[in-house]
């Protein structure tokens, strides 16, 4: 069996999945970026494919995320797409006919609308912290409840406390007031999902027509919570699916497999390279220009691989390295 390597580095999370030749999920890792991308896509590389006979069965990899550049170049990618397009993907397969999808992640959050399986809008948050998974990481630590039990916890709420959820700074000090005033912990966390679903709606809604059938995927679908504040405020169901956290790594793993298909090769470039090799990183500033350009080096054992970051193209045109769209 031959399998197509799908790859999400984000700030957060890194995800890894393996799709078969009919693009069903056969492995998946999800684990923190912990802010060592390189490390991150070494260590899931070797996870995903520890129970592997030959890395020759690998037929393709795809690569999106912010740190998709330094995964294509690290990997060896057949394409390297945005996340936008990575979780358009992944969605139209999974539901066909799907006209939004809500994807929120570690640190931004996501708002994308399609007709007939195309890309008409989107939208990004990446400025306000209010609504991501960080956010509430930092409000059940707080309040000292499980991340993995604040989305039950909320979903047996009988009377949601109205948070102010603009701001994460107010958010938190609303939901203090109300914990002083003695409303139970259930109201304040399904309070602050609705609050936090508000925001998001007002940011990355606003003059967008939401309709259904809609899907709810990135890390912060996991929270029961939130996903019942979306059908309550937009009166529809929300779907939620099984893979919702790598949603955007089994969309490029399917991108992946049509590259391949066309090109009848795939520029994968195996398992000693990635495992064996002394990664290492670093920038300089580049003087060439008015821009001056903070240009990021890539290495492998001394050697330089790739570099990325300027504007002209002058640096990345020196070493092979694949185009990021």
């Amino acid at each position: 069996m031959q399998y197509y390597l799908g790859v999400d580095i984000g700030s957060v999370s890194s995800n890894f999945v393996l799709l078969d030749e009919k693009l069903k999920l056969q492995e998946k890792v999800y684990m923190r970026t912990n802010g060592n991308p390189v490390e991150a896509i070494k260590k899931g590389y070797y996870k995903i494919s520890n129970n592997m006979t030959s890395d020759k069965l690998i037929r393709g990899v795809g690569c999106t995320g912010s740190g998709r550049t330094l995964a294509s170049i690290l990997l060896g990618a057949d394409i390297v797409k945005n996340e936008i397009t990575a979780h358009g993907i992944a969605a139209s397969y999974l539901y066909p006919g799907v006209r939004t999808i809500i994807e929120i992640g570690g640190q931004d959050s996501k708002l994308i609308i399609l007709k007939d399986e195309v890309i008409q809008d989107f939208a990004m948050n990446t400025v306000c912290a209010a609504g991501t998974g960080s956010f509430i990481d930092q409000q059940a630590a707080r309040l000292n409840i499980p991340i993995s039990d604040f989305g039950d916890t909320a979903a047996t709420s009988s009377q949601a406390v109205r948070i102010a959820g603009r701001c994460g700074v107010f958010a938190e000090s609303d939901m203090i007031h109300k914990q002083q005033m003695g409303y139970p912990v259930s109201d304040i966390l399904m309070g602050l999902c609705e609050a936090l679903v508000r925001n998001y709606l007002n940011n990355l809604g606003k003059g967008k027509k939401i309709e259904a059938p809609i899907v709810f995927q990135g890390g912060v679908a996991a929270n029961k919570g939130i996903k019942l504040a979306f059908e309550k405020i937009l009166k529809m169901p929300v779907d939620v699916p099984e893979y919702y956290n790598v949603m955007g790594a089994v969309g490029v793993a399917i991108l992946a497999k049509e590259a391949v298909s066309k090109s009848g090769k795939t520029n994968f470039r195996g398992h000693n390279f990635i495992q064996t090799g002394d990664f290492a990183s670093n920038s300089f500033e580049c003087k060439g220009c008015p821009n001056y350009c903070e240009v990021a080096m890539i290495k492998r054992d001394g050697k330089v691989l790739a570099y990325s970051g300027d504007k002209c193209g002058k640096w990345e045109t020196t070493l092979h390295n694949l185009a990021v769209v």
